[in-house]
């Protein structure tokens, strides 16, 4: 049985400024190896975090943009329904990550990947592992 993956933004943004970095190495890891889930919510998230200008000065916008096609092309899609949303709500600090968390929920994950503390310390939550990107290759590439 393959591993079902979800990412966060954060991860993922990582991912798209530094190429051959941890979090990249660990997306592409997932893309090959394992099942990686988005919904329409977190790709939308990512996208609009992606065309912040401030990333300018580490990625052309049309190299972000082009990071987002290959996932929506490579990642599985699932519909994250609002009640997903409102089952989530309160256990992160963080509100905006709720999607994250019913993203996992619906797609039934056994990982999210994230750099976000607010995640992190979560971690596990409902058996979901919730990992920074250098431990997730550590524990499952080998």
């Amino acid at each position: 049985m393959s591993l079902r993956v979800v990412f966060d933004t954060s991860t993922l943004v990582s991912a798209a400024r530094r190429p051959a970095s941890i979090p990249e190495q660990a997306l592409q890891f997932a893309i090959l190896f394992y099942q990686l889930y988005v919904s329409t919510e977190t790709l939308a998230e990512l996208e609009r975090v992606l065309r912040l200008k401030k990333f300018d000065r580490y990625v052309r916008l049309d190299s972000r943009m082009e990071f987002v096609y290959k996932l929506r092309r490579d990642a599985l899609p699932c519909f994250v329904p609002g009640k997903a949303l409102d089952e989530v709500r309160g256990f992160c600090r963080d509100a905006k990550d709720d999607i994250f968390l019913a993203l996992c929920m619906t797609a039934h994950a056994d990982i999210l990947v994230s750099s976000d503390q607010d995640l992190l310390v979560l971690d596990p939550w409902r058996g979901i592992a919730i990992l920074p990107p250098a431990q997730f290759l550590r524990q499952f590439s080998a």
